[in-house]
């Protein structure tokens, strides 16, 4: 199932671009994670990240998200490529949910939403984004979305 006009919003979020392998994306989130905790910052229980390459790609370029209880980044030194917002929103997107099998489903989810484009003439405003996200009772579940016009 497909739902349209989903949002992403999140207040004071750091973010850091990375290229690795599909399957080492566990290393990413892991190297991120220890640079904003070196540095003195807490993240929030929330990750998502933004899919810049193409999926199929053997090297996949991606931006990482992390949500900070900080009001602002001044401890992290330049060159480690971190950026800070203090607001990050998108409006206007298709989203669809993984509920289990993620590494399966995920390219089968990621063609649903491009197929949804292209049968609904929309336009595509924004990479793909995929976010994990805990329900109430501590299932792990995972929303891929795309920003449309």
């Amino acid at each position: 199932m497909i739902i349209e006009n989903h949002q992403i919003a999140y207040r004071n979020v750091a973010s850091k671009y990375y290229n690795f392998v599909p399957e080492e994306i566990d290393l990413a989130f892991q190297d991120f994670d220890q640079i904003l905790s070196r540095h003195g910052y807490n993240t929030a229980d929330v990750m998502f990240f933004s899919i810049i390459s193409d999926p199929t790609a053997s090297v996949m370029t991606a931006e990482i998200f992390r949500p900070i209880e900080e009001n602002e980044i001044s401890q992290i030194s330049s060159e480690e490529d971190v950026n800070f917002r203090s607001y990050f929103s998108i409006n206007g997107m298709l989203m669809t949910r993984i509920t289990d099998q993620f590494d399966e489903q995920s390219q089968v989810k990621f063609w649903e939403l491009a197929e949804h484009i292209q049968q609904h003439n929309f336009s595509q405003s924004s990479p793909y984004f995929v976010e994990y996200k805990r329900s109430h009772s501590g299932a792990t579940y995972v929303e891929m979305s795309v920003g449309v016009r």
